[in-house]
């Protein structure tokens, strides 16, 4: 384990990435983004990893953001954080990726599924995208991916309403392809992993390109999403929200069981 990270190589060709925070609700670290962008560079290197499994502790997939320690990298601008340089090399990986996705899934927890090739979750999977009302733009090229996922009024919804979207209601959406009970969810999302690292390589890129499409506008969307939100998280309406947020985090922690 890694700054709450666990990479385990499987005999398959499968990588699977556990995020192991749980008591933070597995709220990202800078070390920890370092620790998972690592493990996706080292896959594209490496001609025994074909497939990439992300997943969480038992109950949950991400909080998003730890944000004491996000708000403590930003200090030098947004543009070189960990947060960043992982959300680009997600955006960048060549590895096919998977996502099993139990229990919440907020920002970047959310995020991170529209550039996995396969996302499984468990019933009581909940992706949320919060990050306007906390005086934030979306991030991870979400305000072009999920759209497309979605289609642009129901992307609304989500992105601009921070909308909670369920299990079933990600599967309605196309946002998994399918729900899976929680004690079968990472078996599974092996398994089909494994078949992915099982087929002829050549092939598998080839097409995983073509399905794909033109990552040249998902990277763009990323960039101009992140000069955004650099202009953002400098702006007086977000130090507000970011301040409210801690203060309640804080105040709830202080009261009695």
């Amino acid at each position: 384990m890694t700054d709450h990270i666990t990479v385990a190589d499987a005999g398959n060709g499968v990588r699977l990435v556990t995020i192991d925070r749980p008591q933070k609700k597995n709220a990202l670290t800078g070390a920890m983004y370092d620790a998972m962008r690592a493990a996706l560079e080292q896959a594209d290197l490496s001609p025994e990893i074909r497939a990439v499994v992300f997943a969480g502790q038992p109950g949950m997939f991400s909080a998003g953001n730890d944000l004491t320690d996000f708000l403590g990298q930003g200090e030098g601008g947004f543009g070189d954080t960990p947060a960043l340089r992982f959300i680009r090399q997600l955006a960048r990986t060549q590895t096919p990726m998977v996502a099993a996705v139990d229990g919440i899934a907020v920002g970047i927890g959310a995020t991170l599924t529209l550039h996995c090739d396969l996302v499984y979750a468990s019933p009581v999977a909940r992706l949320r995208m919060p990050f306007v009302e906390l005086g934030l733009v979306p991030e991870a090229a979400s305000s072009y991916l999920l759209p497309l996922r979605v289609g642009r009024l129901k992307a609304t919804e989500i992105l601009l309403l921070s909308e909670t979207v369920d299990a079933d209601a990600a599967f309605a959406l196309g946002l998994v392809n399918a729900v899976i009970p929680a004690d079968m969810l990472v078996e599974h999302a092996l398994a089909q992993a494994a078949r992915l690292a099982a087929l002829p390589p050549g092939a598998l890129s080839a097409s995983r390109r073509l399905i794909r499409g033109d990552r040249d506008r998902v990277e763009a969307a990323l960039e101009a999403e992140a000069t955004a939100f650099e202009a953002q998280l400098r702006s007086p309406e977000s130090q507000e929200r970011f301040q409210a947020f801690l203060s309640k985090a804080a105040s709830a922690k202080s009261r009695p069981a």
